[in-house]
């Protein structure tokens, strides 16, 4: 950690001229220090200070970072994304070459009845394991018909949900128009090839990617779907998966400069891994993260991997990464995350022929995998934190960690909506959070209630900050949580 005189004298230098070389200072400093030796104490906080370093012959160049613009989709690429993600079925050319796939390693037809009936067992096995109480999963998809299994089970849904995901990051400015990618615990390839037919409806924009996985059966799928779909000099360049287990420390053919680092379903699969040693994970990973980049961590939405993620980024928000969405602090301080099961959710795919083909049987219901359910963070690092939505010095709003005060009246809150629907027919139910609960909250909308003037807690976007104006407070004994009702005279609204 370089020490604070250093650091202050940096930053006074940097802030009375747009870029100077790291010799400069040393006449100002107390005791002598090489270059070299300035460099290797002061690097670690260049980004929190908003710098970048730039090697020069003998010295370093440090010079104010910034950031490159973000890619804005034109209409026309708005369209085409819209049009593909209301299909709701992943490309048919994918779909072909995942059946072609399992037919060249089985070496027989991909529906021959014994081929569907080893898939299923592979299925059911996999399923079995993932229900585990999580010190007992082993969560192995690395060898013959697990590998197939996987591609033809979650594949599918984990395609659509990064294209999903995507389509946010574009939406919200954290996209460029050249990025390079890195996919941690890539497995068959999902998200680089969920990236290349993304990019393929954008006009002018360029990614490189690059990911690392350890499982050679894994790496001989995604080498396969790669030559077969993604086309040679095109707008994205899919690297070979490095072959590399992710708790060790990055190979050095992987860039030093990394715009978007995804962790896509595999943060929880870590055998005998503790909430420490993830975040020190995801901490060392990030070292090799552009000063504007970003890092997306996606987990399963059932309520044990959704809470342990969002207690994991909670976590790592502070010195170096800083929580920028779905999470919103309104109040300007850290969410506790109290037991958060916070997550998204998009309209179920179509099912594939081999999905139906698996279907095809009494419990029918075990082979099909549709819904798209998914809890995410995107952090980024600490030079370019953003405040994001304040509420308004004066609104006489109540802050969540005050509901106890006012149980049985009706008040007014500013939230953000964090989860898809939780209710029934009778009850809309929704998670929302302004960032001081100490408990979960929850805001209650029973269906006869609903009005054009309640209506958009239903309607808005998860992560869309809600202001909600004459709500009853109830404090639900047996859940330990509080519940918002909404009634017909409650209006709610987008923030603005």
């Amino acid at each position: 950690m370089a020490g604070k005189p250093l650091l202050a004298t940096v930053k006074y230098v940097a802030g009375t001229k747009p870029s100077f070389r790291l010799s400069e200072i040393i006449p100002y400093l107390d005791a002598p220090a090489t270059v070299e030796e300035i460099y290797r104490d002061i690097s670690p906080e260049l980004s929190r200070l908003g710098l970048v370093a730039t090697r020069h012959k003998d010295d370093f160049v440090i010079a104010r970072f910034q950031p490159a613009p973000a890619y804005l989709l034109n209409d026309a690429e708005n369209l085409r994304e819209e049009t593909f993600l209301a299909g709701r079925q992943i490309p048919s050319p994918l779909t072909d070459t995942i059946e072609r796939y399992i037919t060249r390693k089985t070496g027989k037809a991909w529906n021959d009845p014994t081929i569907i009936e080893r898939l299923r067992k592979a299925i059911t096995a996999q399923k079995d394991d993932y229900w585990k109480p999580s010190e007992r999963r082993s969560l192995k998809y690395a060898k013959g018909y697990s590998v197939l299994g996987y591609l033809a089970y979650h594949f599918p849904v984990y395609f659509m949900q990064t294209e999903h995901l995507l389509t946010r990051l574009a939406r919200d400015g954290y996209l460029k128009k050249s990025m390079t990618i890195l996919d941690i615990g890539t497995g068959p390839g999902v998200v680089p090839l969920a990236i290349a037919d993304y990019w393929s409806r954008l006009d002018g924009a360029t990614a490189s990617v690059y990911s690392i996985e350890r499982s050679e059966e894994h790496i001989e799928a995604f080498l396969f779907l790669r030559d077969a779909l993604v086309p040679r000099g095109g707008k994205v360049s899919i690297k070979p998966p490095v072959k590399a287990d992710i708790r060790d420390p990055l190979p050095s053919t992987i860039p030093e400069k990394i715009d978007l680092i995804i962790f896509s379903n595999v943060l929880n699969e870590l055998p005998d891994s503790s909430e420490r040693s993830r975040a020190e994970l995801v901490e060392r990973i990030a070292e090799r993260l552009a000063p504007d980049g970003a890092i997306l961590i996606v987990e399963p939405a059932d309520e044990e991997n959704a809470t342990r993620m969002r207690t994991l980024v909670t976590g790592l928000h502070g010195h170096k990464l800083y929580l920028h969405a779905p999470c919103t602090y309104l109040w300007g301080t850290p969410c506790p995350a109290p037991r958060c099961w916070s997550f998204a959710t998009a309209p179920a795919i179509h099912q594939t022929r081999v999905m139906e083909t698996l279907a095809a049987c009494e419990e029918f219901y075990r082979y099909i995998n549709t819904d798209i359910k998914y809890s995410y963070a995107l952090l980024r690092p600490a030079g370019i934190h953003s405040e994001g939505y304040r509420i308004p010095r004066g609104s006489k709003v109540l802050r969540f960690s005050k509901l106890h005060l006012h149980t049985g009246r009706r008040v007014n809150v500013t939230a953000v909506k964090m989860s898809g629907e939780l209710g029934d027919g009778k009850n809309h139910l929704f998670k929302v959070c302004d960032g001081t609960a100490k408990v979960p909250v929850y805001a209650v909308l029973p269906a006869f209630h609903k009005t054009p003037e309640n209506e958009a807690l239903l309607s808005a976007p998860y992560g869309t900050v809600l202001e909600m104006e004459g709500v009853l407070i109830r404090y639900n004994q047996d859940h330990d949580a509080y519940n918002l009702l909404v009634s017909r005279n409650t209006e709610i609204r987008p923030a603005a």
